[in-house]
């Protein structure tokens, strides 16, 4: 992927990962759940095992709005761990000032990369009856953070000294309906900040490849790095909770027929052959910068999978100057 308007900084890179996407490296990053508890060892192992296959590393922000451990302090145990998180934040549960509040608070630790999302709707977590905020969308949010870095304003108006900095990520879906707006939906998130885009967890190329070519058509490439997401499926109950449980996700029949097919105990080697296919399939797609990898509570299989798609280890640090 070229250097793009949207990716290139003011003056040094915000992050390794953004140094990557501006060398037009084909970047991987992964995700981390944080636990459902008082402590971050659970995520410390994880960076440990994943720290020399990704450039970075997502900390959901109470994902599918379940209550986990902050986004914030599993990011905090990336760092001391030596792999570099992207913070996720969500609208569900926080108003503007809190928002504002905690981006602030992101850059002064030093946690380089923001993902910024609207989030899951409550009645889908394990406290359905809690009160959604949702004072801004996520294409607000991202505006906002923009606001602060760039402006070096809050919302209000009033003046930050410093202002905060890091690269500001979006999702999307290519899956959801109506699937013909969706790139222009993206559109309005580069519009206002969004420096990379990881999408959801891709199974059904076809819709994949005509969402990208959508993308292509309006420049978005070459204002945004796409990652496209990736998940190998583990069992077949894991395949029927994702097609039942998941929001916002896509398993097409073919899929299902495919890991259905096979002895119940190759159905894990199935699921990371399957993924690897779509790791090298979106790769040779032009306008792919790269790939994120959710693994679901599988993250010690992740190498394996990149091995696998022919994706080594990332350069250290050194190898691509640091940021």
């Amino acid at each position: 992927m070229s250097v793009s308007d949207g990716l290139r900084p003011a003056s040094a890179p915000l992050s390794r990962l953004h140094q990557a996407l501006l060398q037009g490296r084909f970047v991987v990053t992964a995700e981390i759940g944080p636990p459902r508890g008082a402590t971050v060892e659970p995520i410390r192992r994880k960076a440990r095992r994943l720290r020399d296959w990704v450039d970075a590393v997502n900390v959901t922000d109470n994902q599918s709005a379940v209550v986990r451990l902050a986004s914030w302090a599993g990011s905090l145990a990336c760092l001391q761990e030596g792999v570099e998180p992207i913070m996720q934040l969500q609208c569900r549960d926080r108003n503007r000032i809190a928002l504002q509040s905690d981006l602030l608070g992101a850059a002064a630790l030093g946690i380089p990369n923001v993902l910024l999302l609207t989030g899951d709707h409550q009645r889908f977590g394990d406290h359905p009856d809690a009160r959604g905020v949702f004072d801004l969308d996520s294409i607000q949010l991202i505006w906002t953070a923009r606001t602060l870095r760039d402006q070096r304003q809050l919302l209000s108006g009033r003046p930050l000294q410093p202002p905060p900095a890091w690269l500001i990520g979006a999702v999307e879906n290519p899956c959801a309906a109506p699937q013909r707006y969706r790139a222009e939906r993206l559109g309005k998130k580069v519009a206002a900040g969004a420096q990379f885009v990881q999408t959801q967890v891709v199974f059904d190329l076809g819709i994949f490849r005509q969402w990208l070519a959508d993308v292509r058509d309006l420049g978005l490439d070459r204002r945004c790095a796409i990652l496209a997401g990736i998940g190998p499926i583990r069992s077949l109950r894991a395949l029927e909770f994702m097609r039942s449980e998941v929001p916002g996700l896509y398993v097409p029949e073919e899929v299902a027929r495919r890991l259905r097919g096979v002895p119940e105990e190759r159905v894990a080697a199935e699921g990371l052959a399957l993924c690897a296919e779509i790791i090298q399939q979106v790769r040779a797609m032009p306008g792919v910068a790269g790939v994120h990898v959710m693994a679901f509570g599988w993250e010690d299989a992740v190498p394996e999978l990149l091995e696998r798609a022919g994706l080594g280890r990332r350069p250290a640090a050194s190898e691509v100057g640091g940021c």
